[in-house]
């Protein structure tokens, strides 16, 4: 580990293992979910599940990795930013660009149970974030005391995770009343090879996890640039290079309710399960911007509601792509220019 500290002290290196660390996430997570649904397939379990399971769990690894390895080596304000950054790219970005290639249509499914649970999770970050904001409070003749709390505590992690274990429950349940079945989609491979996939895929995960964690600290650290801003941009859109590619792919192909569900179900992944078990492994603070990075993810979430709900077609239009691209730019800019 020191050697990979010292290692990424050149800037140059520092941003070629960033690079290096992306291509090990995205092949390390294609190569797990490769391995698991064909090993899930052999076993009978149905694509629906598969997908509810594995594939979304496959998506959200790299944020999963990078959050956690950074929560472990308490560098908590990438662990934070990489999930408020990655859920706010997802939507504002990715279902934009989607958007953009073609109108982003939406399921009963989704409208009814998915977008609501995605801005559940959006509000509850929200709620973390003003609830912790330092404040000062006067007790009558005793003085003023400044009060500061964690973003999410331990206590606050495990009531993520409650309401991720919730959503399972409630995503099995529906996949056991469809009877639809196409995992004639995944592809047959050997018990030895998927084994293999899914090994290769992890190391991939885990190597590329440490490389960009400890890479971008360092390269912050010598631009003078804070690990927030950094989990915010860089670590957030390498770690949502999986959602973007899978998403656009699938709107060019007008396979837009893929898309949807693809953003949707990673930001709850995101919230209810890496962000929670992020704050039980380590309680994570609140840092500056953080009011305004909660508000962005809530935001996200609002306005994919708005637009599903009260338009005729229930769908994302075009219009409504370069809106969310509009308010992202104009997000970013303000955050990056607000930098002491």
């Amino acid at each position: 580990m020191e050697f990979l500290i010292n290692l990424v002290a050149d800037p140059i290196v520092a941003i070629l293992a960033i690079i290096i660390g992306f291509v090990l996430l995205i092949y390390g997570a294609d190569w797990l979910v490769n391995g698991a649904s064909a090993i899930a397939k052999r076993y009978g379990v149905s694509s629906l599940v598969i997908g509810l399971t594995v594939v979304a769990f496959g998506t959200s690894m790299p944020e999963f990795v990078v959050s956690i390895i950074a929560a472990t080596q308490g560098n908590t304000d990438i662990a934070i930013t990489n999930i408020l950054g990655s859920n706010s790219l997802n939507v504002f970005i990715i279902l934009g660009l989607s958007a953009l290639i073609y109108p982003v249509k939406s399921q009963l499914q989704a409208r009814r149970f998915d977008i609501p649970w995605s801005l559940l999770a959006g509000l509850l970050v929200l709620f973390f974030a003003i609830y912790t904001r330092p404040m000062n409070v006067q007790w009558g003749d005793f003085g003023h005391f400044h009060l500061t709390h964690g973003f999410i505590s331990g206590i606050g992690g495990w009531v993520l995770l409650v309401f991720f274990g919730i959503f399972l429950w409630h995503s099995f349940r529906c996949a056991k009343q469809t009877t639809t079945d196409e995992s004639s989609t995944i592809k047959d491979i050997s018990s030895v090879k998927s084994i293999l996939l899914i090994g290769i895929g992890l190391a991939g995960l885990m190597i590329g996890g440490e490389l960009i964690v400890h890479s971008a600290t360092s390269l912050a650290t010598q631009m003078g640039v804070s690990d927030a801003i950094i989990g915010l941009t860089i670590v957030a859109l390498g770690t949502s290079l999986p959602e973007l590619a899978t998403s656009c792919i699938a709107a060019a192909k007008h396979n837009s309710d893929m898309a949807l569900g693809n953003v949707i179900g990673s930001n709850i992944f995101n919230v209810f399960f890496i962000l929670g078990t992020g704050a039980v492994i380590h309680p994570l603070p609140t840092y500056d911007g953080l009011w305004l990075d909660a508000l962005m993810v809530a935001l996200s979430s609002l306005l994919v509601m708005a637009f599903v709900y009260f338009t005729k077609n229930h769908e994302i239009k075009r219009w409504h792509g370069a809106l969310l691209l509009i308010i992202y730019g104009i997000y970013l800019s303000y955050r990056i220019i607000s930098l002491p």
